[in-house]
C-alpha cells in the first residue's frame, strides 16, 4: 500500500510544482567556476556564445529541483523547452549540475549519474572536439544510458546492469530514466532535430543527443 501511494504521489509531482526556468549570459561567477576546468584558450567557442541555464526538473526522490546548465546561445530557447516537456511528463533526472563542479572531468561527471551539457573536451577515442565543446550536446542520466564501445566495454561499473536496453516493470526513477528507442524522450529530441547515440551503429552512446 505504501509502495502504490509512493509511486500515485510521484506521479503527480509534475503538477504540484510549476516548471521553472531562466536564460542569462555567463556572469563572473559562472565563468570563474568555468576557466580553467570545463572551459579554456583554444577552445572552439568563446564564453560569450554560451548560455547559463537554471531549469526545474524532477529528481529520482520525485523533489522538484533546480539544476544548472551551460549551452550555446542558439539552442538555449529550445533547450529549456525540451526540459519544460519533459518536466511535465515526469521524466525523472538524477541531478543536473556544470561540468565544471567536477573539475571538468567527464568521467566524474558520469559517475555522479550528472546531466550535463557543455564541457570542452575531445569526442571519445577522437582528436575532433565534441559537440560538447561547441554547447549543442546533451548527456542525459548517463549511467542509466552508457555509452558502449565497439567491443561492448562499459567504462563505468554502475552502467554494467544498463547494458541490457529492457524497462523493467516497477517504475522505480532509474527504471523510468532509461532511454530506448521510440521512447517519447527520444522522440521528443529528435523532433527538435537532435540526433541520438542510441542510433550510431557500432558505437552506442545511448545518453547523447546533440544538435
Amino acid at each position: 500500500m505504501k509502495k502504490q501511494l509512493f509511486l500515485f504521489l510521484f506521479a503527480l509531482m509534475p503538477l504540484c510544482a510549476e516548471f521553472h526556468a531562466s536564460i542569462s549570459p555567463l556572469d563572473a561567477a559562472v565563468k570563474k567556476r568555468m576557466v580553467g576546468r570545463s572551459w579554456h584558450k583554444g577552445c572552439p567557442v568563446p564564453l560569450n556564445d554560451l548560455r547559463y541555464l537554471q531549469i526545474s526538473h524532477i529528481d529520482f526522490h520525485g523533489r522538484t529541483k533546480q539544476g544548472e546548465m551551460v549551452v550555446h546561445k542558439e539552442v538555449a530557447a529550445e533547450v529549456v523547452h525540451l526540459f519544460e516537456e519533459l518536466y511535465e511528463a515526469g521524466y525523472p533526472v538524477r541531478q543536473m549540475r556544470l561540468v565544471s563542479d567536477f573539475g571538468g572531468s567527464d568521467w566524474q561527471s558520469i559517475e555522479a549519474d550528472n546531466t550535463s551539457a557543455f564541457n570542452c573536451r575531445h569526442a571519445t577515442g577522437s582528436k575532433k572536439w565534441s559537440r560538447h565543446s561547441y554547447g549543442k550536446a546533451i548527456d542525459l542520466n548517463p549511467i542509466e544510458n552508457p555509452y558502449i564501445s565497439r567491443s561492448g566495454r562499459i567504462a563505468h561499473k554502475a552502467s554494467m546492469k544498463y547494458r541490457k536496453r529492457v524497462r523493467q516493470k516497477n517504475m522505480h526513477p532509474s527504471n523510468r530514466a532509461i532511454l530506448l528507442k521510440d521512447d517519447a524522450v527520444v522522440r521528443l529530441f529528435k523532433a527538435y532535430g537532435w540526433k541520438w547515440g542510441g542510433d550510431w551503429h557500432g558505437v552506442k552512446d545511448y545518453q547523447h543527443f546533440s544538435k
